[in-house]
């Protein structure tokens, strides 16, 4: 198992004395990101969105786990990350992460949520899973534009805090414009335990952007594959505008 990243004393204290609910308290203040504490996060999925987002919070300062099948694949990632970068299993990322990031091909998803239930509940899980019919199967693909991809992963993560977000754009779009000089890119953003979604919204701002809480999680479909909001590259007031949402 890979050496555990230690915290200083304070920050343990700080997570043993109030749990998840302090941690959204403090991540979803209005200070910087150097100025507030920093979130474990376990990325589930390490490949093109995972290997992208999880690296800019490291550089934000976050400690994280990327985890895979085979984590000896990712060693050169954790390599040139420093420190604060760990590879190991998915089960090791899940144990690790005060927020739980997954970006994996959706037919993933039922057996990720069934064979890590217990340790998973009561997580924050950002999802940034997209569902393919040519990969993920055609049922499950039904599923999806039935129920809209929200609540579908809901069913999947059940007991999880979920958040969708990074979802809507190629990675290279995430890599070349994370950080950019503002108006910062929008990345619109669903749940249904606000809580949740203001920590999801607090490390979308460390990794380079501008969230947009676009609703509940029945509301992700708005943003899901092939919806309006899917493949916008554009700033806040110009994706609220887009989705007649409030400015």
């Amino acid at each position: 198992m890979p050496e555990r990243i230690s915290f200083p004393h304070s920050r343990r204290a700080l997570l043993a004395g109030g749990g998840t609910m302090l941690l959204s308290t403090v991540l979803s203040s209005t200070r910087t990101p150097a100025q507030a504490a920093k979130a474990r996060i376990g990325v589930i999925g390490s490949g093109k969105i995972g290997g992208t987002i999880g690296p800019l919070w490291v550089k934000a300062g976050h400690p994280a786990m990327f985890s895979s099948r085979h984590p000896d694949e990712l060693k050169d990632l954790v390599a040139g990350l420093g420190q604060l970068a760990a590879a190991g299993t998915v089960a090791q990322a899940i144990d690790f992460g005060d927020v739980i990031f997954v970006a994996v091909p959706y037919k993933a998803l039922p057996e990720i949520g069934r064979e890590n239930a217990a340790a998973l509940k009561g997580k924050i899980v950002l999802d940034a899973c997209n569902c393919v019919p040519a990969r993920d199967g055609a049922e499950l693909f039904d599923e999806v534009e039935k129920n809209g991809i929200g609540v579908t992963s809901q069913k999947y993560l059940s007991g999880t805090r979920l958040v969708r977000a990074f979802n809507t754009m190629n990675y290279k779009i995430f890599e070349a414009q994370a950080n950019r000089p503002d108006p910062k890119l929008a990345i619109p953003i669903a749940g249904d335990d606000p809580q949740a979604v203001e920590v999801a919204a607090g490390l979308v701002r460390d990794a380079g952007f501008d969230p947009v809480v676009v609703g509940k999680l029945v509301d992700a479909s708005r943003f899901q594959r092939g919806a309006p909001g899917y493949g916008q590259e554009v700033t806040a007031a110009e994706l609220r505008q887009k989705l007649s949402l409030k400015p």
